[in-house]
């Protein structure tokens, strides 16, 4: 893989730019790679250079990657102030609902729409999906698309203000959990020990709520890169991850891999 800086705005000139319309509404869509596909859902405030690092290690594991913009400007450097306005406009639409427990997000609905696009331009079993903080409960939503077959969970942060709160209708839930049964499924789920945005209570729910279709994996706060600008350790496969071989956060990227490959290919 080519490497990037990650303290510069990354162009993403590698990747395909496409609008995409589905169920009324255009947006954009950044695609690359050959194989089943991925969903790669971006963490707040955006498709930063960590973020399109992972989209790229997806690739190289033989998937094609469909990364849509969410929110923020894409490809860039975190910079404050206007990583703050996209938190806070986040927080505030009604696409997200970030502050309510027992609700999906309506986001999810075009996200399982770009979902089962994807698996019939890419074919194999089905779709990947993975969320990461903002977004990080949306990719159990999309399981609501029957071709989505290996969600993944990376620090899921909402709702902000219910440490124990499930981001998704408990309609959706019981849906999902009945799938997963039926189809012998699992979801993958990554946190670090001691963050502030995606505690125990979270992973206690789902695993109540699912049982063993929910894998919850919780690293030592002392495995998150300790150069990272954000210091609660939180980014699992992306600003606090350690890009050196037997690192956690980096046997955490290969396990999300190794399900994609597991799930969809062959």
């Amino acid at each position: 893989m080519t490497t990037r800086p990650l303290t510069q705005d990354d162009p993403l000139d590698d990747f395909t730019h496409r609008r995409i319309n589905l169920l009324g509404h255009d947006r954009l869509v950044y695609t690359m790679g050959s194989g089943p596909a991925v969903v790669v859902m971006t963490e707040m405030p955006g498709i930063s250079p960590h973020v399109a690092r992972f989209a790229r290690w997806v690739r190289d594991a033989g998937f094609t990657v469909y990364m849509p913009h969410i929110f923020g400007k894409d490809g860039a450097v975190p910079r404050m102030p206007g990583a703050l306005f996209t938190i806070l406009g986040g927080c505030i639409s009604r696409q997200f609902r970030a502050f309510q427990a027992n609700e999906s997000s309506p986001a999810t609905q075009w996200l399982r729409a770009l979902a089962a696009l994807a698996h019939q331009e890419c074919g194999g079993k089905g779709v990947g999906a993975i969320g990461m903080c903002f977004t990080g409960n949306f990719a159990l939503s999309m399981m609501l698309e029957p071709s989505v077959l290996a969600p993944v969970l990376s620090q899921p942060s909402l709702p902000l203000n219910d440490a124990a709160g499930m981001h998704i209708h408990p309609d959706e839930l019981a849906a999902v959990k009945a799938r997963m049964e039926a189809e012998d499924l699992t979801v993958l789920a990554y946190r670090f020990e001691g963050d502030k945005y995606c505690q125990a209570a979270r992973f206690a729910a789902y695993q109540d709520a699912l049982g063993d279709r929910f894998i919850g994996r919780v690293l030592a706060d002392e495995h998150a890169n300790p150069d990272s600008p954000m210091k609660n350790p939180h980014s699992v496969v992306t600003i606090h991850l350690i890009d050196r071989a037997g690192q956690p956060t980096v046997q955490a990227r290969d396990e999300i891999l190794d399900f994609f490959r597991m799930r969809l290919s062959g």
